[in-house]
């Protein structure tokens, strides 16, 4: 152990997104390549000696305890747990971490080590991972609100082959078997008798884990969501929604030495009348099982919204992926104002 492929599989992978800057300890990870990679494993992460290294990724992450902090972390997942090492910016950016995060090595802040967290998630702790919709993200959940955390791979490749490696990974873990009969027929598995609505689709791992993935109603809640948010212009049955992704939106930053520019995470949807940006609560929903109130915030917020017909021409960048797009509108005071004229001019 390590096999050669297995080697140059996470080296491979071992890339920070190009679009993301972390800090010079998280820049040192990614600098190193084959068996010096799985050296730094275990000798400074690694909890138990004969766990092995079996996938590496670079993602964007969020805690249900800081659901606003997106933060850029490498997961490391191993025979054994999952682990998230996190840029050292984070621990100092909320003050209300205290409780979450213990400070011990505060002394060594102005020595020259450069410090990272490693938060640490054992698979015997896992309970289930929720996919999101069009696996653009996914939510790992344990059995306490420490104990839940959305990677946004932004990059359905991303989920779909750290999912396949923690299957792999949990099949080798000896659980003892439920009390309760796992199999269900088709009817009590996916009918709710009350609502007699279809759930969210879930497969029970072997080891128990649930695997929860989206149906085809949360796009039909989201375009009933979408219709709500354009006033009613448009009626529900013609509304399609052709595209949801992950983006970020680009705000420059005027004034600095150099133009820098800030990236603001946003989900981008697009109807076949309208191109929209959303504020997406990504961990809070669906509810954990032990969340006793709400969220404070709703699970899509609306954060701009623009009709394609306004839509004037398209910037794109000649750079490689990440791709920026630019999108021009007409700059329209009253946008509805035939509509309006007609309804002044011809009666109530």
């Amino acid at each position: 152990y390590p096999s050669e492929f297995l080697m140059q599989k996470i080296t491979e992978d071992n890339q920070i997104p190009v679009h993301l800057h972390v800090s010079v300890s998280l820049q040192y990870v990614a600098g190193l390549k084959g068996r010096a990679l799985v050296e730094f494993f275990h000798s400074n992460i690694a909890e138990v000696e004969n766990e092995e290294l079996r996938h590496l990724m670079w993602s964007s992450v969020l805690f249900y305890k800081t659901p606003s902090m997106e933060v850029m972390a490498c997961v490391l997942l191993s025979t054994k747990a999952i682990y998230f090492l996190l840029d050292d910016s984070f621990i100092h950016a909320d003050e209300h971490q205290s409780d979450f995060w213990n400070k011990e090595n505060s002394d060594c802040e102005n020595s020259s080590f450069h410090l990272s967290c490693c938060f640490v998630l054992k698979l015997n702790d896992l309970q289930s991972v929720n996919v999101g919709l069009f696996d653009q993200y996914f939510r790992i959940t344990g059995h306490s609100a420490d104990h839940i955390v959305t990677c946004l791979t932004r990059d359905s490749y991303n989920t779909h082959t750290f999912i396949q490696q923690l299957m792999a990974v949990l099949s080798l873990l000896a659980r003892t078997p439920s009390p309760e009969p796992v199999d269900k027929d088709f009817y009590s598995e996916f009918g709710s008798k009350n609502t007699g609505k279809m759930e969210n689709y879930e497969l029970i791992h072997s080891s128990r884990v649930k695997f929860i993935y989206p149906n085809e109603e949360e796009i039909g809640d989201l375009a009933f969501l979408v219709a709500e948010k354009m006033d009613g212009l448009t009626n529900l049955p013609s509304l399609n929604i052709l595209l949801y992704v992950l983006a970020f939106q680009v705000n420059h930053v005027e004034g600095s030495a150099q133009n820098t520019s800030s990236l603001q995470p946003k989900t981008l949807i697009l109807t076949s009348s309208d191109l929209f940006l959303f504020d997406e609560d990504y961990i809070s929903y669906p509810l954990p099982e032990f969340a006793k109130e709400p969220p404070k915030r709703d699970k899509y917020e609306l954060a701009d919204g623009r009709r394609i017909r306004d839509l004037d021409r398209v910037l794109m960048g000649y750079q490689t992926y990440p791709q920026a797009l630019t999108f021009v509108f007409d700059d329209v005071q009253n946008q509805d104002l035939m509509q309006n004229l007609t309804l002044d001019h011809f009666g109530e």
